[in-house]
């Protein structure tokens, strides 16, 4: 496997932008473990960067670096983020991605939902830091994977198997478009048509 394309910055994954690169020398001073780096990366991003709709958020934020600034973000946005503390680390980190609901039903139809794939120990971990909240409590786990959202067969909810290199580009480009949390509700989009940079059988 090519871990390279894991590693890149691009203009989502800005990891060289003086921002990102202090908050990781903040995060990482003293520990040299990757399994730790990725502990104390996926509990900043989920724990201290809110989800723009949990807090009614007026900025919206795409690229890495602006979601460290204003300290928001989509899902999709903080995948961006933990990505780029990831990549700081030099610990390939990637994009994983979900079909689910907007709503707690399909009554309002559905979006693509992302999280990351991390390399650690060998072998990818799926994190999720989306942030918590009641009914979602996404965990650091080297095992079973415990991310936000169920797939809920009834609701036709499922994950689009494998693990992409760069963010969704469609999202990306809503994000950049998009004045408010509305014009997310009405424009992010709920499919995926690229081949992942990583088959994986199953994608849990």
């Amino acid at each position: 496997m090519n871990k390279t394309i894991f590693l890149a910055s691009d203009k989502y994954v800005d990891f060289t932008a003086n921002i990102i690169q202090a908050k990781a020398t903040e995060l990482f001073r003293g520990i040299n473990d990757d399994i730790e780096k990725a502990r104390i990366a996926f509990a900043f991003v989920r724990d201290e960067i809110p989800h723009s709709f949990d807090i009614n958020a007026k900025v919206i934020t795409a690229k890495a670096s602006d979601v460290l600034l204003h300290k928001t973000g989509i899902c999709h946005a903080k995948a961006n983020l933990l990505a780029a503390l990831m990549r700081c680390a030099d610990i390939p980190a990637g994009f994983c991605f979900q079909h689910i609901t907007l709503m707690n039903d399909d009554s309002q139809g559905y979006c693509v939902h992302a999280y990351n794939a991390v390399w650690l120990n060998g072998r990818w971990v799926k994190l999720d830091a989306r942030g918590n909240k009641p009914g979602v409590n996404a965990q650091f786990s080297l095992g079973e994977p415990m991310l936000a959202f169920p797939c809920r067969a009834e609701h036709n909810e499922y994950f689009w198997p494998g693990i992409y290199a760069n963010p969704h580009a469609e999202t990306m480009l809503m994000l950049e478009q998009a004045d408010s949390l509305d014009d997310i509700i009405k424009h992010i989009p709920d499919n995926i048509t690229l081949a992942p940079d990583v088959q994986e059988e199953v994608n849990t």
